[in-house]
């Protein structure tokens, strides 16, 4: 089975990194030898991605010279780009609505996540709701948690119930892991009057209509020069590991 289509938001500015982004945008920055976004991509199409939809802002053609139509990495790539104002997450997706269909994926593009995007996608068909968030065990480990998740029995699928992205709530024990999925029409309607994604996930959460599944590995991403740091280092182990499989 395909994944239904996956959207990338690649519009951030990457201030955070400061001169290691070098006027490029983050998903051009360099890890692991090439550029971030590369590994990125792949993972997707190594868990049968077809058709990916980058959004673009900050020097947005420089992704797009770089990636192409993603015909060498079998995927099946276009681009959303902001108008002359940032749109903002959630207005990035907006923007790619026309490109992504009924149902599609959205995740950030400074994010590295060891996921069964089949079994997301699964969950999230079975589920009903107009929205799925991945969530990680985190008990703030790695940052602030932010979710509340209730799950349906023994395996991964449930619901999140709270979400707060820059609360402190001793119920939220869960992360927002960075991947979700949502119909267009059920975006919609929780997006119209918010640029912010996270705004999104709050207002479907409070409603009841935002299905979870819990991921098992970390995530790893480039938004710090600490996060690019350790997303470095696993990649190169990675690649050492995978060169060292017989052929």
């Amino acid at each position: 089975m395909s994944l239904d289509p996956v959207c990338i938001l690649a519009g951030g500015l990457g201030t955070r990194l400061g001169v290691l982004a070098a006027g490029r945008p983050k998903p051009l920055v360099s890890v692991a030898g090439e550029p971030f976004i590369f590994h990125q991509l792949r993972l997707l199409g190594e868990h049968r991605a077809r058709r990916v939809i980058i959004c673009v802002g900050y020097r947005g053609e420089q992704i797009e010279s770089a990636v192409g139509d993603g015909r060498e990495l079998g995927l099946e790539i276009s681009y959303a780009y902001d108008g002359p104002q940032a749109a903002g997450t959630a207005g990035a997706v907006r923007g790619a609505l026309p490109l992504l269909g009924r149902a599609f994926f959205v995740l950030y593009g400074d994010t590295y996540l060891r996921v069964d995007y089949q079994a997301v996608q699964r969950a999230f068909r079975a589920s009903r709701r107009p929205a799925l968030m991945t969530v990680l065990r985190n008990d703030n480990r790695w940052d602030a948690s932010n979710a509340r998740f209730v799950p349906d029995g023994e395996g991964p699928s449930g619901q999140v119930t709270e979400y707060g992205k820059g609360e402190v709530n001793p119920h939220h024990q869960w992360i927002d892991y960075g991947l979700g999925m949502f119909t267009a029409e059920g975006f919609l309607d929780a997006s119209t009057d918010t640029t912010d994604l996270a705004a999104v996930y709050r207002r479907l959460a409070e409603r009841g209509e935002l299905a979870g599944f819990e991921a098992n590995e970390r995530f790893y991403e480039i938004g710090t020069a600490k996060s690019l740091a350790e997303t470095d280092a696993f990649l190169r182990r990675e690649a050492s590991r995978r060169a060292k499989l017989p052929t």
